[in-house]
């Protein structure tokens, strides 16, 4: 199904407004999650292999998940299995509703495999995705992988009040997720990446911590990182976090910083305000995974996301410190059978390199 898509989906989607496409897309991957016989040929197709690996006490079936952004308001639970997804992150969502920034809002390069969105966290918020979940789970149409919830923060509360926002939120799914990821570092909240500083680290982590003794629950609580931040800064937050009791780290956002550009449509998308995704991101994103491996790797997991496209980029990731993966931008580009090729490749790497699993490779290309 890989060369259909590169054939077929992909090209026609040039022609069309790139949210407009991925909102046909998810509509139509929302159909077909809610259809036992669609999901199985799906499944069917779309086969991906098992290379277990457990993390926050729970057993992954191969590392690489959905990434937070592409099914915002958590309609498409049902595909993403389906797909090979070993698990998935819906949102950001935010305790109130948000229409986002005004569109356009998402453009893509075709050529450097990238994206740059500036959506503002647009979802209808947490009390309705709380409605729209609870409905879902009661009619027996929840995933039997592990789904997290990433929380941003809305966009009319301000930083000193942005703690009991995230916690409010936290409260509202919390029967909804496996685990959840505080998102900090999205460049498309005005101010949202001033939360990045320690004594407001350790206030939004500390609240939902509270919050969720409060609910006398062991649910992971994570913190995403931009990959902007200077290595010291991001190092001095992660250590605020794990005083308050962070559980984990996703690392990274989307990034502000641009590449060279290859012609001139892509000079045309990099000039374009907001956050890029995709292969330019990899390196980036790779390093910062290795700062937070080299100091906190054998304390808490961490996630790896930007620029997973391949068994290279993914076996890059996992060897620097990275428990977890998550795509989005190669599904777009490539999609859903680069699960099954990234998943396979890592596979041979394991082989290889002679480890007996994955757990063994983490972090293995660190000094």
């Amino acid at each position: 199904m890989g060369l259909p898509y590169r054939l077929v989906v992909r090209p026609a989607m040039r022609f069309i407004d790139s949210e407009r496409a991925h909102g046909l897309s998810v509509g139509a991957l929302r159909i077909l999650a809610e259809n036992r016989l669609t999901q199985k040929v799906l499944a069917s197709v779309y086969r991906t292999p098992s290379l277990p690996i457990n993390v926050f006490g729970r057993l992954f079936r191969h590392p690489l998940g959905l990434a937070a952004g592409f099914d915002k308001s958590a309609v498409a639970l049902g595909a993403w299995p389906a797909l090979g997804f070993a698990w998935q992150e819906y949102g950001g969502i935010t305790r109130f509703p948000q229409d986002g920034n005004p569109k356009p809002r998402m453009f893509r390069s075709d050529v450097d495999r990238a994206l740059i969105n500036r959506m503002g966290f647009n979802n209808p918020g947490a009390q309705v995705v709380r409605t729209s979940l609870l409905k879902r789970r009661t009619a027996g149409r929840w995933p039997s992988t592990p789904v997290a919830a990433n929380i941003g923060r809305s966009k009319t509360v301000d930083n000193e009040r942005a703690p009991q926002d995230y916690a409010e939120t936290f409260d509202l799914l919390y029967d909804h997720a496996d685990f959840f990821v505080l998102n900090v570092s999205s460049p498309n909240t005005p101010g949202l990446r001033e939360l990045q500083e320690d004594s407001h680290i350790r206030d939004v982590v500390s609240t939902c911590v509270a919050m969720r003794q409060r609910r006398s629950g062991l649910k992971p609580l994570l913190l995403k990182f931009s990959p902007d931040l200077d290595p010291d800064i991001m190092l001095s937050c992660a250590g605020a976090a794990l005083s308050a009791g962070i559980d984990g780290f996703v690392a990274t956002n989307t990034t502000i910083s641009r590449p060279p550009p290859k012609n001139t449509k892509s000079r045309r998308i990099f000039a374009e305000e907001g956050g890029l995704s995709g292969r330019p991101l990899h390196q980036m994103s790779v390093e910062s995974i290795g700062t937070l491996y080299d100091s906190v790797g054998g304390k808490v997991p961490i996630i790896g996301c930007g620029g997973i496209e391949s068994g290279e980029t993914a076996w890059n990731a996992i060897t620097n410190g990275a428990s977890l993966l998550q795509l989005y931008s190669a599904l777009v580009f490539q999609g859903p059978s680069v699960l099954g090729r990234a998943t396979r490749g890592v596979r041979k790497r394991l082989q290889r390199e002679g480890f007996a699993d994955l757990q063994e490779a983490v972090g293995y290309a660190r000094p």
